[in-house]
């Protein structure tokens, strides 16, 4: 036998088959690590191996090592057949036993096929507790909050997964998230191993709350694969509930405040701190927590049973001071910044693509005629298109579209121009406010808006005061004191804008309140500022404060004060709060801008003297235009080939979408007059499809031509399509990494070669294919001042690839061509080696990771002995061998040209090396040739180190 030593497991295998002499003699390791007594007495009783008596003889024991001690000594009096199914037992229910697991291995054990036909009952506290983890989630996240809130439909019947990409800490893209179950994948997007959390951003309504039912849903389910045990959701308001004297331990947040244990929470609990590791963490809504507690000097919480305040716990979670090692996913609008030693992974969500939105319209109206209309309707205007690219909005259109069906025979009253925000979000308000009317079974309702609103007017002023006060504050729960001081009835609350809320607030054993989202707190919130005529002009604007450029921003009211949340990582008071996002007072600024329109003026003057409403519209237009030109003039410029240049900011996309939700054409020409730069740089800014919108409604009043670069969004073909009165003044666009498909190299191609005057065309990491690059060829043939064509990482092919050969052997402008990352191949690769041939403009052309070989090598070198333009000239992560390097090097003696030769990650040996070297000797021009990655040994290597020109490692 082994002795244990040094606090290591005693392993003890007899040599005989007899299973009461396996337990006799491994008594003391049995004793000693078998904790849980009650689910093997369970087993027996249910076997019929124990009577009741055995069971209380057993429970009667005054400790638990004299109950094992009891346990062994009745198992091994009733027999060989009652011990094996001991250690039977021992052996099914790993959790139980997790000790035990190197013993059961080491003496091999394997029960007969008589024990194996018994039935084994899990009564473990810990498996117990995780299938009532399973039951309280599964029950919570089976159904989507529908905002009619009288009706509730199955999330398996309706959801649909968003565009997920993994990005780096600078928010570069690192490619797209396949499944939610990639998010816990620890092999792909990991920008810090020592990190533990899993950030999920993006905008408000783009789909993070809903991602997080949907995880939660399909691990409930059984279909989450990721050896998680225990899953706690929390939502980050919460945190806020809390008063400032508050204190709990670990334990009885995960417990008291998620879901208590019907057995031995004790047990649990210390399963729990062993195995960290089986537990998932989910956190919704960062950006939401807000408390005026200043935890500067509060200390870190790293001990699971210290009391401390419930946001110290969120904290130290988060940080891994508490169970180190769990899975965190965390989820909070753009802009909201999470400490980099805190973060595994980065996710944006960026939400319905186009084939997204046709899947959702599916899924929501599964009537083929009338998803087909729907679908029409949504094709027939790009703008409501546009904004249903947010999953949230989406769905309240939808919503709105399934309600005037019903009740009108007919679509959403919207008018011919240009649908806004606002007018879906004063559809909800119509559904909602129609709904607390009488039904009749044989009348429709015919109600106008106008009557609607005006009959709702105090519910309206009620819940705009209520979203008022927490706006103000950021808060996003509403306590019974909140509520009531409001003025909002009992029918008020019924009609599904608001939901109650049974978790820690003030109200005590009352429920709390919030919004159904923060769009709509925003949304009542700017409606109250409208209706109450009390609101004057500085009070009317105070939300706009985060637009005055630095030094300027007394000019408004103080927003409330922010307190930072030291405990995440920041130290200083005069840094920012990291987790501080205003998503909430911008959204209640571009509702104010709608409805404030021209537009809503005679809905509105239904409820606001005419006089008031003028007074409010001219202050907010004249803000709107002096605000614009102020931010413009405060961004540094870069001035670069003839370009002013800005990098302009999110905030920027805010007031332009602000703008466009004033449908003014006086204050699109005041904002346009305003844009004192030739060239915008919006890259990185999070921009959808609506945002092109927007944009285009300032810039078509710019008469000058611009440069626009809107890299790295979300516009996909919507956008595009949204930018048309913009292209007869483009001559720089730039929308690489968008999501755009042939669609929109569709309308490029119609508008590009409308107007002639584009000089960059980027489209790198798109989704275009053979079709879309004949349109881009298009553009290229056509439009002879382009000089820079951008195409890199899409998914054309030999047959794209020839056509834009064909157009580039066309092309007296053209000097720089990227394909890098395409599959254009040999074929590709010989009709671009025919438009080199003498062409005399082409300086850079890049054919990286295109999958050309041999003969494709071979042509592109032939090709260049009769070209005298070409500079730079990248083959790199292709499958070019010695042949092709023979080639080149026959190609250098010729070429006096070329100054950089990319032949970087292909198969060169030192043999092909040699060649390329020798061929220097005869070449002056030429700068460098790249060989990293060949097939080529350090020793070999050494053999060129004096032709410095040759770059092998």
């Amino acid at each position: 036998m082994e002795k244990q030593g040094h606090g290591e497991m005693e392993i003890i295998s007899p040599d005989s088959r007899s299973r009461i002499k396996l337990l006799k003699i491994n008594r003391e390791l049995l004793v000693t690590h078998i904790h849980n007594t009650q689910c093997l007495v369970d087993n027996l009783l249910e076997n019929d191996y124990f009577s009741a008596e055995d069971a209380e003889i057993v429970c009667a024991c005054p400790t638990q090592p004299d109950k094992v001690r009891k346990l062994l000594d009745l198992v091994q009096s009733k027999g060989e057949e009652v011990s094996e199914f001991f250690l039977h037992v021992l052996q099914q229910l790993t959790d139980a036993f997790v000790d035990l697991r190197p013993w059961l291995l080491e003496i091999g054990f394997s029960p007969s096929p008589l024990i194996q036909s018994k039935a084994v009952v899990n009564t473990d506290p810990v498996s117990r507790y995780t299938q009532q983890l399973r039951h309280h989630l599964g029950r919570d996240s089976k159904f989507a909050l529908c905002y009619a809130q009288k009706e509730e439909r199955l999330l398996e019947a309706i959801y649909v997964d968003t565009v997920m990409e993994l990005v780096g800490f600078g928010h570069e893209s690192l490619g797209s998230l396949g499944s939610l179950a990639c998010l816990l994948d620890h092999t792909s997007g990991v920008l810090n191993e020592q990190g533990e959390t899993v950030f999920v951003f993006g905008d408000a309504g783009v789909g993070k709350s809903m991602l997080l039912q949907r995880l939660q849903n399909l691990w409930a389910t059984g279909r989450l694969d990721a050896g998680v045990k225990f899953f706690f959701h929390f939502r980050c308001r919460m945190f806020s509930c809390f008063k400032k004297s508050d204190t709990l331990c670990l334990q009885d947040l995960l417990f008291k405040h998620f879901c208590y244990p019907e057995q031995e929470p004790g047990e649990v609990f210390a399963f729990l701190l062993r195995f960290p590791h089986t537990a998932l963490f989910t956190f919704d809504g960062l950006d939401e927590l807000h408390s005026d507690l200043d935890l500067s000097h509060v200390p870190d919480s790293s001990c699971p049973g210290e009391p401390a305040h419930p946001l110290v716990l969120l904290a130290s979670l988060l940080s891994g001071r508490l169970l180190r090692g769990a899975g965190k996913v965390l989820t909070a609008r753009t802009g909201t910044e999470v400490p980099r030693r805190l973060l595994r992974k980065k996710v944006l969500l960026r939400g319905f693509s186009p084939s997204h939105l046709r899947a959702y319209a599916r899924r929501m109206f599964p009537e083929r005629a009338l998803h087909e209309r729907l679908l029409e309707q949504l094709e027939a205007n790009p703008n409501l298109c546009s904004l249903c690219a947010v999953p949230l909005f989406c769905w309240i259109f939808f919503r709105c579209f399934r309600h005037f069906q019903a009740t009108l025979d007919g679509s959403p009253r919207l008018s011919d121009r240009a649908v806004t925000l606002t007018d879906v979000f004063l559809l909800v308000t119509e559904v909602h406010l129609n709904r607390a009317q009488p039904r009749s079974l044989v009348q429709r309702n015919t109600r106008s808006r106008a009557a609607t609103l005006r009959a709702g007017r105090d519910t309206l002023c009620a819940l705009g005061q209520l979203a008022r006060w927490g706006t103000e504050r950021s808060l996003f729960v509403f306590g019974q004191e909140e509520v009531r001081a409001s003025g909002l009835q009992e029918g008020d609350l019924q009609l599904g804008l608001l939901r109650a809320l049974w978790e820690p607030g003030p109200g005590g054993d009352e429920p709390a309140y919030e919004f159904l989202h923060l769009t709509l707190q925003a949304f009542f919130t700017a409606f109250f500022l409208v209706l109450d005529d009390r609101v004057g002009t500085r009070e009317l604007l105070r939300f706009f404060q985060e637009w005055a450029p630095p030094g300027e921003s007394e000019a408004v009211s103080c927003y409330p004060p922010f307190l930072p949340l030291q405990c995440l990582g920041r130290s200083s008071l005069a840094k920012e709060d990291p987790f501080k996002k205003k998503d909430h007072f911008q959204f209640t600024n571009l509702f104010l801008c709608g409805l404030l329109s021209k537009a809503q003026q005679k809905l509105l003057r239904h409820l606001v003297p005419e006089a008031a409403l003028k007074r409010k519209r001219r202050a907010l237009w004249t803000h709107l235009s002096s605000s614009l030109r102020s931010y413009l003039k405060s961004l540094p410029r870069v001035h670069s080939d003839g370009f002013s240049q800005v990098q302009a900011m999110p905030t920027f996309l805010w007031m332009l979408r602000c703008i466009f939700e004033t449908q003014s054409q006086k204050v699109g020409q005041l904002a346009a007059r305003g844009i004192c730069a030739n060239y915008l740089k919006l890259t990185y800014c999070n921009a959808c499809s609506a945002d092109c919108s927007a944009l285009s409604f300032v810039l078509h009043h710019f008469h000058k031509r611009l440069a626009l670069d809107l890299d790295n969004n979300n516009l996909n073909d919507y956008g595009v399509r949204e930018l048309q009165p913009c292209f007869s003044r483009l001559t720089v666009v730039r929308l690489s990494v968008n999501q755009i498909t042939d669609g929109g190299a569709k309308v490029l191609c119609e508008e590009l070669t409308k107007y002639k005057i584009v000089t960059y065309l980027g489209l790198y990491s798109n989704q275009i294919t053979d079709v879309g690059a004949r349109y881009v060829a298009q553009v290229l043939d056509e439009c002879q001042s382009l000089t820079h064509l951008k195409l890199g990482k899409n998914k054309i092919t030999s047959e794209g690839g020839k056509c834009l050969a064909l157009a580039l052997k066309n092309s007296r402008s053209i000097s720089e061509i990227g394909m890098w990352g395409n599959r254009i191949g040999d074929e590709g690769a010989k009709a671009f080696a025919e438009a080199l041939q003498g062409h005399p403009s082409l300086a850079t052309l890049s054919l990286a990771s295109n999958s050309i070989s041999t003969e494709g090598g071979k042509s592109l070198a032939r090709a260049l002995q009769q070209n005298t333009s070409l500079r730079i000239f990248w083959l790199t992560k292709n499958e070019l061998n010695d042949e092709v390097a023979e080639s080149m090097a026959e190609m250098l003696k010729v070429n006096q040209t070329l100054q950089h030769l990319w032949l970087i990650q292909n198969q060169i040996t030192a043999k092909g090396v040699a060649q390329l070297a020798d061929a220097l000797q005869k070449n002056t021009g030429i700068t460098e040739v790249c060989l990293n990655g060949n097939l080529i040994k350090p020793e070999e290597a050494k053999v060129f180190e004096d032709e410095k020109r040759i770059v092998c490692f």
